[in-house]
């Protein structure tokens, strides 16, 4: 038992290091707003607290948000990473039995994933106390967020992460891993096609993430607004069953891994990867009177595994040591090492996709409706929506740059080469904008493509390129330099995280009352229509914007610990 609980806490505060947690924390916790503030609830006059209007929100949650992508983040390599990093052979030299390790990495990387799961639940439970226009509330809410945030997150997750971990576990192919995910939805839909002839309590039974408990049948998903906000959900057997028939399959999963498990690597060594040593053993000791005879030697030999070539990455050259032309060299240098960097983070491959879907779900699966024209309406819609999510992955990503060299222990390394804080600052503030802006870059052209699909042209390319030129690419600069300041004044990431979001929030809900003042709102958010980017008061506002980013990056680089001398 206590092995476990040491192979839990270090598993935990393993994944407690890593950006991923905090990234998805912000992220579902920006849904929760969303979803809270601009979903249907208050054309409908629904009660955002009402039992109804909690499960369906944590049960789209479990649908759109939570699997399966998250999930293999935190799920799918936990024996992979150790294995990967070579630290195996000190695992197991401990006296450190198969069944508290396994149990201890799944129970450890699910923790933490059901800690950032339940930012969605805690966000929506706290905003019952946040006033809203046009919106129904009921006296507060809180054993429902329990009930349903268990039943139809955690169990499905736990199967899901379940199945994940092992597949994990006994290939030890992280790309395997991803592929499965990849193919979840697509497997998903086509079985539920499939089965859709079935009797409803059979697709209930065996639906392992809860999507099919709810029906417009049993409970009047169609009915008034009255009705709705009274009504309590409640599960039926067959929803009962299924819940313990995913514990079942979980303990099928976990007991399988147990027994398929190897603390060694599945490849076996090549003797064509082998260097044979040849050492002398130790004389023999020679009989006293035969000093004089020549001593034995035997010799035998130990393989040695020969370090595998390693791939190679130049790094950019700097040959200028001095003047304008060389601060820019070193700075280009560092922007591309840093982008480099940064690029592989393994998180990108699950977040980046997935902030493009969100930035365009509405206007690919819901009727659209031009204000101007339909560019202008795609592209105003897009830019909204990613400049909320832009806000979380600057905040993390730049948190991960600003503090990678003093985690790897580099610093000293990094720091006694003849560059200037500037260019350690501006790289790390570039490379984060710089991913930004490529993901801007996507974004626009997966509008575009979705606008002609759907037959609303014609394009007209400049209404793109002005609402993300004007409102979108200084609010990024902004927020990268923020967070860069914020980064070089605190000097800990994780408070540089809490403060971030706290004052994410804080002016969040400021701009919601009406106290949207465009001195403390550079972002511009719901200071904007498409003719006002034309006039010179919006030009005056981007330099407003441009000017607190410099002076922020000011700020970053007189507090900076590394002294220039």
């Amino acid at each position: 038992m206590r092995t476990f609980a040491a192979v839990f806490w270090v598993e935990v505060l393993v994944n407690t290091k890593r950006v991923a947690p905090y990234a998805l924390m912000i992220l579902f916790a920006a849904n929760a707003i969303l979803w809270w503030g601009w979903g249907p609830a208050v054309g409908r006059g629904w009660a955002t607290n009402s039992d109804f209007y909690i499960y369906r929100n944590i049960s789209a949650f479990n649908f759109v948000l939570g699997l399966p992508v998250f999930t293999i983040i935190m799920m799918g390599d936990p024996v992979i990473r150790d294995f990967r990093l070579g630290v195996d052979p000190l695992i197991f030299s401990k006296p450190i039995g198969r069944a508290s390790y396994l149990l201890g990495k799944f129970f450890g990387a699910f923790f933490v994933l059901v800690c950032c799961q339940a930012v969605f639940a805690i966000t929506s439970f706290l905003l019952q106390w946040v006033p809203f226009s046009g919106m129904v509330k009921l006296p507060v809410q809180f054993l429902p967020f329990i009930k349903h945030f268990f039943f139809v997150v955690v169990v499905s997750h736990l199967v899901v992460g379940a199945s994940f971990f092992a597949i994990g576990t006994i290939t030890r192919n992280a790309k395997i891993i991803y592929g499965l995910a990849a193919c979840f939805y697509p497997a998903y839909a086509s079985v539920q096609l499939l089965l859709k002839g079935l009797p409803e309590n059979l697709l209930k039974l065996f639906d392992p993430i809860a999507f099919n408990f709810h029906s417009k049948g049993e409970g009047g998903w169609d009915q008034t607004a009255e009705f709705l906000n009274k009504q309590v959900v409640s599960y039926g057997p067959y929803a009962y069953a299924n819940r313990a028939l995913m514990l079942l399959y979980t303990a099928i999963f976990l007991f399988i891994v147990y027994r398929r498990f190897s603390t060694h690597e599945q490849t076996k060594l090549s003797t064509d990867h082998l260097t044979i040593l040849t050492l002398p053993r130790a004389a023999e000791t020679v009989p006293l009177g035969l000093e004089s005879a020549a001593p034995s030697y035997e010799v035998f030999d130990s393989p040695i595994e020969a370090s595998p070539a390693r791939n190679r990455i130049p790094l950019p050259s700097v040959t200028i040591t001095r003047g304008l032309r060389s601060t820019l060299s070193k700075i280009i240098a560092a922007v591309e090492t840093e982008f480099r960097l940064l690029r592989s983070e393994r998180s990108l491959i699950v977040l980046i996709p997935l902030v493009i879907l969100l930035s365009i779900f509405d206007l690919a699966f819901f009727q659209v409706e031009p204000e101007i024209s339909y560019s202008v309406t795609y592209a105003t819609g897009t830019s909204k929506y990613l400049l909320f999510f832009l806000v979380g992955l600057i905040i993390f990503f730049t948190g991960e740059t600003m503090h990678r060299d003093r985690e790897v222990r580099v610093r000293p390394i990094v720091w006694s080469m003849p560059a200037p804080n500037s260019v350690l600052l501006l790289s790390k503030c570039f490379a984060t904008s710089l991913l930004a802006f490529a993901l801007l870059a996507v974004v626009g052209l997966v509008a575009i493509v979705i606008q002609v699909f759907r037959g609303h042209t014609p394009v007209d390319f400049t209404a793109y390129v002005v609402i993300y030129g004007v409102v979108v690419a200084p609010s990024i600069v902004f927020m990268a330099s923020m967070v860069v300041g914020l980064n070089a004044l605190l000097r800990n990431k994780y408070a540089t995280y809490v403060i971030a979001v706290a004052i994410s929030a804080v002016l969040l809900y400021l701009y919601n009352t009406g106290h949207n003042h465009w001195s403390y709102n550079p972002l511009l958010y719901r200071l904007w229509t498409y003719p006002d980017l034309f006039t010179a008061n919006m030009l005056k506002l981007r330099l407003y914007c441009f000017a607190l980013a410099a002076g922020l990056l000011v700020l970053a680089h007189l507090v900076f610990e590394r002294k220039s001398k």
